[in-house]
């Protein structure tokens, strides 16, 4: 059985997934951790759970997702892994940081991992999590689907009855949507999804009542 647990991160309030199963290997979505008590939240649950962390997962390279990347590299000697089509948000952080903030952003981001892949399955102690990409709200967006615990974890692609904008560099309306439609849309409907904000939402209830789905 998968164990989910949510760290809640940053300003931007981003939700940092820590995945884990019986056999206590992890992996960490989304570290979004800016704070310095949102970092040793997340450092603290994965050593008090006796926890090895196997894999360091990013849906996309938004700064608010990537924020604790380098904690994550200092401890545990992990490093993230991300979509290539997502690779210049990740080398652009500091200028994303600026235009949102208005100012810099100072600390470095550790090296990155092998590219995720589109179908591709990471495994997870008896888990596998299988990489779906899903652009739109950036070019590099990927959820990652565990199908047999029912559990997607979807970045900003989909929100409980919303959905990830498009106005940000390398977004498109229209990739979205093909990913709703076409990746998103077929999955089970007592699927959970695990959004990178705000609250957990079933597959089924967001095909039924999104309007962003409703609207296909």
């Amino acid at each position: 059985m998968i164990t989910v647990k949510t760290i809640v991160c940053n300003p931007v309030q981003e939700n940092c997934f820590v995945v884990s199963d019986e056999t206590r290997e992890a992996a960490v979505i989304d570290c979004g951790a800016l704070y310095d008590h949102e970092r040793k939240a997340t450092v603290n649950y994965l050593k008090d759970n006796g926890l090895t962390l196997r894999h360091v997962l990013c849906t996309h390279a938004h700064f608010d997702h990537i924020f604790g990347l380098d904690t994550l590299f200092d401890e545990f000697g992990v490093k993230p892994r991300l979509h290539p089509a997502d690779r210049p948000l990740y080398e652009g952080m500091n200028q994303q940081v600026a235009a949102f903030f208005g100012s810099g952003y100072d600390r470095p981001l550790p090296p990155l991992g092998d590219d995720l892949c589109d179908g591709e399955l990471i495994t997870l102690g008896t888990h596998t999590l299988q990489v779906l990409h899903t652009p739109g709200h950036s070019p590099g967006s990927v959820v990652f689907y565990c199908e047999s615990e029912k559990k997607l974890f979807s970045g900003d692609t989909l929100f409980r009855m919303s959905v990830g904008r498009t106005d940000l560099q390398g977004g498109s309306w229209q990739q979205l949507m093909r990913s709703l439609r076409q990746v998103l849309a077929p999955l089970p409907a007592d699927v959970t999804v695990y959004s990178g904000h705000g609250p957990t939402t079933m597959m089924g209830d967001e095909v039924q009542m999104n309007p962003y789905f409703t609207s296909f």
